[in-house]
């Protein structure tokens, strides 16, 4: 008997390798799902310009890190979105990427539709193929729901998103969704899963999603890293009660040993 339905995920074109560098751009969720990456000795950069949501912001810090060569070249790139609503500044008509705390009435807020969602996407995935032709882009919709919209405008502004990453992943080949948002939503359904806000994912919730990210998108050579990485990182972490005891300073050198050559094998 099942009591859950469990989410197929469609095998991507290829696979993260230990050496592969990643670059998270996005929504509060992408700052989860890339801090394990972080957290599990693969080279990443999490929303090196803060956090973003909607896919101007998001192009647009793709746009400033790639051309002024803010960070190494990538060769994933993965985009959560968060919602399609945007705020313009009223005197110049521009999409701002933070609001930095100014007057509500300085902006103006607009809900993108699926082209202009698209066509931004698009945008995005262009330049990362001008400093990366090989570069794979995987899209996910945050399932952070938006309270302040509105619940049935959260899942409008949602929906117009699926369908916009839908879009690309019909028509570029090195676009690929994973399907975070329906983890979370058909998998995941029951409210344990959340924050005590009852929007945000809880942590059991993200590391599930992790798990099932690892088992789709990880080469056996990256699983491998990482089941080397484990025991590794809790004896990094270790917080001895003795720490100038001879035990423990065996302890620290067989682990800097170990550290040495788990670099040396990936790279690190």
């Amino acid at each position: 008997m099942k009591f859950s339905t469990q989410v197929p995920i469609p095998t991507p074109p290829r696979l993260i390798r230990p050496t592969d560098r990643l670059l998270f751009v996005g929504s509060c969720f992408a700052d989860g799902i890339g801090q394990h990456f972080r957290d599990n000795a693969f080279k990443a950069e999490v929303n090196p310009r803060g956090t973003m949501y909607n896919p101007v912001s998001v192009r647009h810090t793709v746009e400033e890190l790639l051309e002024q060569g803010k960070i190494e070249l990538p060769d994933w790139v993965f985009l959560t979105l968060g919602t399609n609503h945007v705020y313009r500044l009223r005197q110049s008509g521009e999409v701002v990427d933070n609001c930095q705390k100014r007057p509500a009435k300085l902006f103006s807020e607009e809900a993108l539709s699926v082209a202009e969602c698209a066509y931004q996407l698009r945008q995005t995935v262009a330049c990362v193929h001008r400093h990366n032709s090989k570069a794979q882009i995987v899209l996910t919709v945050s399932p952070i729901r938006y309270a302040k919209y509105g619940f049935h405008a959260s899942q409008l502004s949602k929906a117009t998103l699926l369908l916009a990453t839908e879009e690309l992943c019909r028509d570029v080949p090195s676009v690929y969704y994973f399907p975070a948002y329906e983890l979370l939503m058909d998998e995941l359904r029951d409210y344990r899963f959340y924050k005590a806000d009852m929007l945000h994912p809880s942590e059991q919730a993200v590391d599930y999603i992790w798990e099932r990210l690892q088992a789709t998108l990880f080469s056996p050579e990256a699983q491998q890293m990482v089941a080397e990485w484990t025991p590794l990182r809790l004896a990094l972490n270790h917080r001895p009660l003795c720490p100038e005891s001879e035990e423990y300073q065996a302890f620290l050198r067989q682990t800097q040993q170990q550290l040495a050559a788990f670099n040396k094998k990936y790279g690190a």
